[in-house]
């Protein structure tokens, strides 16, 4: 009995004939990617860069809902917010494949009406993530991939770029330092996928995401990545897929999820969290920490989300050392973070 009181609370908030529009409870949380992020190797400068660009895509979505946007439009702004950052491995801060492009993922989700989009493999959008909205609202599909996704991109008026606007210099050394380990590995008679795991956590982990709650109630999720670094075979994580990457949901809860994408697939993260909440009637704080630490790590799965319910409760929890998320809400301020301790 005890777990379904936020339920019932929740229900008496929305069925109070008092409560105008503009006290409903809006809230935001985003992330830029977990992994091994320790404070000790990260100058103060940069330190204040990634807690620059988190504050600059947090205000921008809490701007859309403090304006009455929908969640969807929130997350989608605090989203391009990082893409178009070369800090984080999205949009221009894209990771490359193992023959030197990138590869870019995206997807997004509606709670209130359940309806999705996704984008995988494109490499010519200049934001992953606004066409993965157009694919949720003018086609009839969910997930569209490589040249398809951009054909339906031009179709729909959307230009394409060339690929070389993700370059950076810093993730081209990754991936020469990435190539050198794997061409090792196979000469000592290694395999491929043994070699990928071994490489350390950053090269193989980076996303962003947001997830949002509107005056109206509705939430939403969203998630974009550039993949992983020295990626082949069109590989695709689990950032464009609904329910492993994304899942949004107004009877339970919104999630996007970061980290070792294969793990997040095969446990249907981002929905398995949800399904706790409306059906065990688990907080969200408890459903999202369990599937995290008691469900993905033992079974060698690394990295985070975050989770945001339809009452404007958030959770951020992850399973490495640090993971960079930030969040805000009409009765929490903005809080920014990066280390595990914070």
């Amino acid at each position: 009995m005890k777990k379904m009181l936020p339920l019932i609370a929740l229900l008496a908030v929305v069925a109070s004939p008092s409560l105008r529009a503009d006290e409903a409870p809006i809230a935001i949380a985003i992330h830029g990617g977990a992994g091994t992020i320790e404070k000790s190797k990260m100058t103060p400068e940069r330190e204040k860069a990634y807690r620059g660009k988190l504050g600059e895509a947090l205000d921008t979505g809490y701007a859309v809902l403090e304006k009455g946007g929908a969640s969807t439009d929130a997350v989608i702004a605090a989203i391009r917010v990082l893409e178009s950052s070369p800090l984080f491995n999205a949009g221009r801060g894209a990771v490359y494949t193992y023959e030197g492009r990138h590869e870019l993922d995206a997807s997004i989700m509606d709670g209130e009406t359940r309806q999705a989009g996704a984008v995988a493999g494109v490499r010519r959008i200049e934001s992953p993530i606004a066409l993965a909205r157009m694919v949720m609202e003018k086609s009839p599909f969910v997930m569209l991939s490589g040249e398809g996704a951009e054909t339906f991109a031009r179709s729909q008026g959307m230009p394409l770029v060339d690929n070389a606007l993700f370059d950076t210099e810093h993730r081209l050394k990754q991936l020469q330092k990435a190539k050198e380990k794997l061409e090792r590995e196979s000469r000592e008679g290694g395999n491929h996928q043994a070699a990928v795991e071994a490489l350390p956590t950053p090269y193989r982990m980076g996303t962003v995401g947001a997830v949002a709650l509107d005056k109206r109630g509705n939430i939403a999720a969203g998630t974009s990545t550039g993949g992983m670094t020295a990626k082949r075979y069109g590989r695709i994580g689990d950032s464009p897929v609904i329910g492993s990457g994304t899942f949004a949901d107004n009877n339970s809860c919104a999630v996007s999820a970061t980290g070792h994408g294969e793990y997040f697939i095969r446990y249907t993260v981002a929905a398995d969290i949800c399904a706790r909440v409306r059906y065990r009637g688990e907080t969200l704080a408890e459903a999202a920490g369990e599937v995290i630490n008691q469900v993905l790590l033992p079974a060698g799965g690394t990295g985070g989300v975050i989770a945001l319910d339809p009452a404007g409760n958030i959770a951020m929890p992850f399973n490495t050392r640090g993971m960079y998320r930030a969040s805000r809400s009409s009765v929490q301020p903005a809080e920014i973070a990066i280390f595990k301790e914070e």
